[in-house]
């Protein structure tokens, strides 16, 4: 390994009758490039691009287009998944778990890797575990990796990825279960609209009731001044 790279690993408007307005039916857009675990997605990708061509042969290896696949599926299912939230939160879900399969599929290949080889997978117990801990933990843009590419070992750079999977899934699980539980209190798409339907229909009925109201107060204004006129 080279001693001159492993540092890295150490660095660190008001409505009649005061009602409100009806329920939007379109989730507002998330911007998921700014969600670590989409910006890790795309290190992996990334990472696992440059892996299987320093490390893997070019010809007759079905690990390379399974590996460099599964990298590209966590990520971009991660970004389809968000854009189909807007109007499907069921749809939203399926996608990401698709990328967290994908990404759990791509971790198993980097072990694999490394056992096969009789190379190190950096645990608790190794020396340089909370480093490279540390390291993933403190950054997430790839430009924090990228310098390492080309520099790092293929026991350095299969135990990153392997950790960066580990931290995307765990990101991924605590995010799933809080839109699992917004989907379960407030619904998807049907009940947003059927919610905007009734929301319109009660501020309808609300701006009718007031304007008759408004009416019935100009009759008897009219009344009045019809027997003042006739009275005088």
């Amino acid at each position: 390994m080279m001693k001159d790279d492993s540092s890295a690993f150490s660095s660190c408007s008001r409505k009649p009758g005061g009602s409100s307005q009806p329920p939007k039916i379109l989730r507002p857009q998330t911007n998921w490039e700014n969600l670590y675990f989409y910006q890790k997605a795309v290190v992996l990708y990334q990472m696992t691009y440059v892996f299987c061509r320093r490390f893997l042969p070019a010809h007759g290896d079905r690990t390379v287009d399974q590996m460099v696949q599964a990298a590209r599926s966590g990520k971009q299912n991660i970004v389809e998944g968000f854009a189909d939230g807007v109007t499907s939160t069921e749809m939203e879900l399926k996608l990401l778990n698709v990328a967290r399969a994908s990404l759990k599929e791509l971790k198993e290949d980097y072990v694999d890797y490394l056992r096969s080889r009789g190379l190190a997978l950096w645990d608790a117990k190794h020396p340089r575990y909370d480093g490279l801990l540390k390291f993933c933990r403190a950054h997430n843009k790839l430009a924090d990796y990228e310098p390492f590419f080309e520099k790092w070992t293929d026991e350095e750079l299969a135990n990153c990825a392997n950790t960066l999977c580990h931290m995307v899934d765990k990101m991924m699980a605590t995010h799933l279960k809080n839109k699992e539980s917004d989907f379960t209190e407030n619904g998807g798409i049907r009940e947003r609209m059927t919610a905007a339907r009734l929301g319109r229909r009660q501020t309808q009925n609300e701006e009718i009731a007031a304007l008759k109201a408004e009416n019935a107060s100009l009759r008897r204004e009219i009344a009045a001044l019809k027997a003042r006129m006739a009275g005088g």
